[in-house]
């Protein structure tokens, strides 16, 4: 009897961590859902601002166009449920941090709360600056290497998707500085070797960004600098965030 009792102790924990996590996961997508459903009358609106960085640099007469039949009604809907989750981001990334934190011990949720706040954070940056700055350069030269007799018309399913690939590696390149601190805090690397491995993080950096940006150099160019200039400050909040203990100091 007394044998069976952690077992059972063990099984009501479980159930009770499986009843939270199916609690924060509905909470999670009852707040896209929410969004969804708000952002869903506006969902033309959202494409055409989308699509206004391309179709303000078309030649005069061209426009998007769509070559499946239901791609009028489909894509602006995607568009929006893309939106929503972007949205509703900081709402489900604050249910995960609500269900793991309990199990974190107090140094893990110092460093984990501000590095989560950051990855958020860039990643919204990263998005703003491939839609503002990156994605008119690259439309620019595209429309500018059209091959004379070519009339450029993209179709709106291809635009959508092209973009929102855009949006995530640009994001997803804007966490540098968050990588930068992972690698340092499980001991990947410490700060002496981040300082000597600045130049092996500029050629990546624009290894990294002939490969994602569109094939101009301006692009290129655009995200391979604020690459680099995010691993300096990667560099820096490993400098801020993960200070040596006095024996690895004296050492």
């Amino acid at each position: 009897m007394a044998a069976s009792e952690p077992e059972m102790d063990l099984e009501q924990g479980l159930f009770s961590h499986l009843l939270e996590l199916r609690s924060r996961l509905i909470k999670a997508i009852l707040a896209v859902v929410v969004v969804l459903v708000v952002l869903v009358p506006f969902a033309n609106r959202l494409y055409a601002l989308l699509a206004e960085p391309l179709v303000s640099r078309l030649p005069h007469g061209a426009h998007l166009i769509a070559t499946e039949v239901a791609s009028p009604f489909i894509t602006p809907l995607k568009l929006a449920f893309y939106a929503a989750l972007f949205i509703a981001m900081p709402v489900v990334l604050y249910q995960l941090w609500a269900f793991v934190s309990p199990g974190l011990y107090k140094h893990e949720k110092r460093l984990a709360r501000p590095l989560l706040i950051a990855a958020l954070v860039l990643f919204y940056i990263g998005c703003a600056f491939a839609y503002f700055l990156v994605l008119p350069a690259a439309f620019r030269f595209l429309t500018a290497v059209t091959p004379q007799g070519v009339e450029m018309m993209t179709d709106i399913t291809h635009y959508l998707d092209f973009v929102m690939l855009m949006f995530f590696a640009f994001g997803l390149c804007f966490e540098v500085p968050v990588a930068v601190v992972i690698l340092a805090a499980v001991g990947v690397v410490d700060l002496d070797k981040l300082r000597k491995g600045r130049r092996y993080a500029m050629v990546g950096a624009f290894a990294i960004a002939a490969v994602v940006t569109p094939p101009d150099i301006t692009s290129m160019i655009m995200l391979a600098i604020p690459m680099c200039l995010l691993y300096e400050l990667g560099v820096l909040a490993v400098r801020w965030l993960l200070k040596p203990n006095p024996a690895e100091a004296a050492s």
